[in-house]
């Protein structure tokens, strides 16, 4: 089994690790594979209720390995294998009815920014730095970036890091809405986040974050009638009547405005 990829748990909680620091991270064939077994994997396994993604060393994704595609005489068609390869685990993350958070350090460029953008929550690290790149070498964007990366940060930003040589340091990253918030520890951080969400109405986190993402993809009217499936369905779990009986309760015993306590 490859390590260049690594998936570990605690509980419900998975852990994906992209693991070829030497490389900054950067996906190569044996990597695409199996990122996209992991990530299937992942989001098939209806026992994890979070994620946390990150990265080995100083970089999170440097998209991928050029270096390699150019020494190792790959034509075209095995390129577009390869990308169709990665984004099979991406529509699968994306998809999953189950919240993730990343922990990114150091440099996310080109097809990074899509691996990256799987994420529903991004803390960085405040010397994470984005660019896109693309260009630089001809190529255009792939790995779900002309899709993630305009729904982050809005279309005329997003033109603006693919069409002009822009880097966005962690701070203008969080301005801009392509990540989360800014740590300094982005590990710690990103641990908390998903304490957060197993210790909570994990479920519900997981169907909200499936329903936002699913809303990009389909008519305004399929979105409401899967918001009212979803929330009739939540309402007859014991997840979710132990917090609404709860509520009910702590209201009754609240004065009401126009009462006195």
């Amino acid at each position: 089994m490859s390590d260049t990829v690594l998936l570990s748990r605690e509980g419900a909680l998975a852990r994906i690790t992209l693991n070829r620091p030497a490389s900054l991270n950067a996906v190569d064939a044996e990597m695409a594979e199996r990122w996209r077994e992991v990530a299937t994997e992942v989001a098939a396994d209806e026992t994890i209720g979070a994620v946390i993604l990150d990265a080995a060393g100083r970089a999170f994704c440097a998209g991928g390995d050029v270096v390699s595609m150019s020494t190792s005489g790959l034509g075209g068609g095995e390129v577009t294998a390869m990308a169709r390869v990665i984004t099979d685990g991406i529509a699968a993350l994306t998809a999953s009815a189950v919240p993730i958070v990343a922990a990114v350090q150091g440099a996310v460029a080109g097809g990074g920014l899509g691996i990256m953008l799987v994420a529903d929550y991004i803390v960085a690290a405040p010397s994470a730095v984005f660019v896109s790149k693309y260009a630089n070498i001809g190529l255009t964007p792939d790995l779900g970036v002309s899709t993630l990366l305009p729904a982050a940060v809005g279309q005329r930003r997003a033109l603006q890091l693919l069409l002009h040589d822009t880097g966005l340091d962690a701070e203008t990253a969080r301005e801009w809405g392509l990540v989360t918030e800014v740590d300094p520890d982005p590990a710690a951080r990103a641990t908390a986040i998903a304490a957060s969400w197993l210790d909570g109405a994990t479920a519900a986190f997981g169907q909200a974050k499936r329903l936002v993402r699913a809303g990009g993809q389909r008519s305004f009217a399929d979105s409401l009638e899967d918001e009212a499936r979803t929330i009739g369905g939540r309402f007859d779990t014991d997840e979710a009547r132990v917090r609404i009986d709860a509520f009910a309760a702590a209201s009754t015993r609240r004065p009401r405005p126009e009462e006195k306590p």
